[in-house]
């Protein structure tokens, strides 16, 4: 009778909490986050491939496979990933696990499984209102594609590529000025935009190929499908050729390594001045740069904040507040979530240990994500310096008539900012934490938070308590206690008339 009462109190209770509305997914590329994928080290699911697979040479095929990634898609759906991204799934020479040493350009590569299996991943991933994109090489092919050898095409090349990137080292780059080469890459970029149901392609390298040729490429392909996705990876390019290769050719969105190694520079420390990451932001207006904190190519942020003994909670906490409440499309690298561990390439690239993480960590992940795409001014609203102290920053995002403010403590002791600019009878409430600012006597709106912690506001009407609410509260409570008296008082009665 109790556990009845309980549950209706319950009930009756959740009808005077007003839920936020759902918004929609936006088709926008800049509201995405991405999830980051290296097929071949991200989840074994069909255990039927074998192939090459070999566990113990960081070098050969781990097993990750198509199947493995419709296996987790629940999963990053739960974690707020919007699209997937993929490394190149284009068939491969032997060990040619990372997707760079193509030997065919129109097959997928049969470790990961058929185009059947391709297929249905991305029908899987549609279903569940997600984008799939894939990566694009076109500056490369295997020093064993046929095309190398092919005596007619002798113009097409122009040799291994000078570069410490492994995965270039058994390559041959193509000559992109030459006609027919940029002819064939051209029709295999259409062949897959057009044959599969993808949403668009990461490009690769894309700063060291003719900008003739980029330009050419992106028109075609946004010709064909104008809301196909096309995002810029960057190697070399300094920022000013960044921007003029943005506004040059139809990319979408680029990266830019100075911002994503100056997140990773201040939040894995204590201490450190969040608001030098702003001023890199503001430099530069960089809402056409997604944001990556992580890469497979390097040590992972989880072990370059461990060496400075800060916790993987907070580290984490911090950095993906920043990312999810700042313009621009964010990019995770997989097992952020866990967090993933890696002291270099080779460890950053094996197969993510989903049987590991911290719980503590995913909800986290789960709440911010569910903010960026709960909350337009989050995604694309105005973004604005409120102030700094210390090494706390605060800034505001607004959107038509939802303002939004975003705390971030990233040093060893409590601080605060005062907002002097909100008009008076406002409040802002605390979504992360139920921290709540109202007016001080002097005016202004103090936000104040613990060390190493982060809060996000919204600015609304200050109603003072709701006493009717707090009285019906009270009222129902005081009605469940005299209920349950009387109910005991009942048995005892009832047990006495039996004994």
């Amino acid at each position: 009778m109790i556990k009845k009462i309980s549950i209706g109190l319950a009930a009756i209770i959740s009808m005077f909490i007003i839920q936020e509305p759902a918004h929609a997914q936006d088709e926008d590329i800049h509201n995405e986050v991405f999830y980051q994928i290296l097929v071949d080290r991200f989840n074994n699911g069909d255990a039927k491939i074998q192939g090459e697979i070999d566990i113990d040479d960081p070098h050969n095929y781990h097993g990750g496979d198509f199947q493995g990634i419709i296996n987790k898609l629940d999963d990053l759906q739960d974690i707020g990933i919007t699209t997937i991204s993929l490394s190149p799934i284009m068939d491969n020479k032997e060990k040619g696990y990372h997707g760079f040493w193509i030997t065919d350009f129109y097959q997928v590569n049969p470790q990961f499984g058929t185009m059947e299996d391709f297929e249905r991943l991305v029908s899987e991933v549609h279903q569940r209102d997600m984008k799939i994109v894939i990566d694009f090489v076109f500056n490369y092919a295997a020093d064993t594609n046929p095309l190398t050898n092919d005596p007619d095409k002798e113009d097409w090349w122009l040799g291994t590529p000078a570069s410490d990137d492994e995965r270039l080292s058994e390559t041959v780059q193509l000559d992109l000025t030459n006609p027919d080469a940029a002819d064939y890459m051209l029709d295999a970029a259409i062949y897959w935009e057009s044959e599969t149901d993808i949403d668009g392609f990461k490009l690769p390298n894309v700063d060291l190929a003719p900008e003739a040729f980029i330009k050419d490429l992106t028109a075609a392909l946004k010709e064909n499908r104008p809301d196909f996705y096309l995002i810029g990876d960057i190697t070399e390019a300094t920022m000013d050729e960044a921007v003029d290769l943005l506004e040059n050719t139809s990319l979408d969105i680029i990266n830019y390594p100075e911002l994503n190694q100056g997140l990773s520079e201040t939040f894995a420390k204590s201490d450190n001045d969040v608001s030098a990451i702003y001023d890199i932001w503001k430099e530069q207006g960089l809402t056409d740069f997604y944001k990556q904190i992580d890469g497979f190519g390097q040590e992972r942020f989880t072990n370059i904040f461990s060496e400075n003994q800060r916790n993987a909670v907070t580290a984490w906490t911090l950095a993906l507040t920043y990312m999810y409440t700042t313009p621009g499309a964010t990019m995770i690298t997989q097992g952020t979530e866990l967090p993933m561990y890696g002291g270099d390439a080779e460890e950053s690239q094996r197969l993510v240990p989903f049987n590991s993480g911290d719980e503590d960590l995913k909800e986290f992940h789960k709440r911010i994500a569910s903010l960026h795409n709960e909350f337009p001014a989050l995604r694309f609203g105005d973004f604005e310096y409120v102030g700094s102290e210390a090494s706390m920053l605060v800034f505001r995002r607004s959107y038509q008539d939802e303002i939004m403010y975003a705390a971030i403590n990233n040093g060893s002791e409590s601080a605060y900012i005062d907002v002097d600019n909100i008009e008076s009878g406002m409040q802002l409430k605390g979504i992360l934490e139920d921290n709540l600012v109202r007016e001080n006597k002097e005016g202004n709106y103090r936000i104040g938070i613990p060390r190493e912690s982060v809060e996000v506001y919204i600015l609304e009407e200050d109603k003072g308590f709701n006493w009717l609410f707090i009285g019906f509260i009270v009222s129902v409570l005081a009605l469940f206690v005299i209920a349950v008296i009387l109910l005991k008082r009942k048995q005892k009665i009832r047990e006495h008339q039996e004994s």
